[in-house]
């Protein structure tokens, strides 16, 4: 799923091709995008785009109503794009064909037209029109900006309900736009484990977290800024190879050479270095730990015993003798 840097980089990219111009027509594809109907969808034609924002993972394009446009109404109307997991968005010349596969809806202006699409089977990306900002508030969650807050804040947002740090980061009610890649390369850098639980953290600890957050974020806004440069930004994805840990399952820590391991739950998996965050400890996992039971490696020298990945090319650890 786009988070913070991704949606950053769309934004900005936006804001340079869009702001200013008008909204020629909104062409849907697949009638389950369109997740509102007050108002119609075709009353965003002829509205001229004032303000491109990020609202947690959500871009929000406000649309100055034109007079003479089907919605009578003074209060700016707004097209709400949520990707979801597998929705990307495209920039290309004006009417571009929407996709048949892939293609959900098409917003056209004059200078080019927006393709957003979803390469998944199930469909859950979404284009909503909602009226006013009170509307448009409805839909935030209410989580901080990780970005714009001081320690104090972060501290309390963090520690408000007592969760284990990985869902704590992405919990939209806490902090807004981070999910499951970044918060995984945000934990790596503070050498935190994931399931540390909020009520036991300590304020040192918190303190390099914060830290951590800025650094992790600030730096993926930076290089997907960079990769994109004057293009659009399209090579969107949650698996990149300069990634620490997330989506390295079995590959070695960049830090410590130690075999990346993993949490899987439902459609979410945590990757985390055992060495650099629980201090050697492999925590459990549902699906494998539940087959092995007692065979469960709890350390990365019994892992390694049991056969089970550790980086390639790096050096076996040292075991120590088990007492008889």
């Amino acid at each position: 799923m786009p988070e913070l840097p991704d949606i950053t980089a769309y934004v900005e990219a936006l804001r340079a091709r869009i702001s200013g111009e008008p909204l020629v027509a909104v062409r849907i594809a697949s009638p389950f995008v369109l997740r509102s109907f007050d108002p119609p969808i075709d009353h965003a034609r002829g509205g001229r785009v004032r303000e491109i924002r990020r609202l947690g993972k959500r871009i929000v394009l406000a649309l100055a109503p034109e007079p003479g446009s089907k919605d009578d109404s003074t209060e700016d109307l707004f097209l709400v794009l949520h990707l979801m997991i597998a929705g990307r968005l495209h920039w290309k010349p004006p009417r571009t064909r929407i996709p048949g596969k892939v293609g959900l809806a098409a917003l056209d202006f004059p200078t080019g037209t927006l393709l957003l699409t979803e390469a998944a089977k199930m469909k859950r990306a979404s284009l909503q029109l909602i009226r006013g900002e009170t509307a448009l508030a409805a839909l935030d969650p209410g989580g901080i900006e990780p970005l714009e807050t001081d320690l104090a804040g972060f501290t309390g947002a963090l520690t408000r309900e007592n969760h284990t740090l990985k869902r704590a980061l992405t919990d939209p009610r806490a902090f807004s736009g981070i999910g499951n890649a970044y918060s995984d390369e945000i934990l790596h850098a503070a050498r935190l484990s994931p399931i540390l639980l909020t009520s036991r953290i300590t304020p040192d600890e918190i303190a390099r977290l914060f830290e951590a957050t800025r650094r992790t974020l600030t730096t993926w806004v930076d290089r997907l800024r960079i990769e994109a440069g004057a293009g659009f930004p399209e090579k969107v994805t949650a698996f990149r190879p300069e990634m620490a840990v997330h989506g390295r399952y079995g590959k070695p820590c960049p830090d410590c050479g130690a075999a990346v391991q993993r949490i899987v739950y439902a459609d979410n998996e945590t990757n985390y270095c055992p060495r650099c965050q629980t201090g050697g400890r492999i925590l459990a996992d549902r699906a494998l730990s539940r087959l092995l039971k007692g065979d469960w490696p709890r350390s990365i020298e019994e892992m390694e015993e049991a056969g089970l990945p550790r980086a390639a090319g790096s050096r076996p650890a040292r075991r120590k003798p088990r007492r008889s």
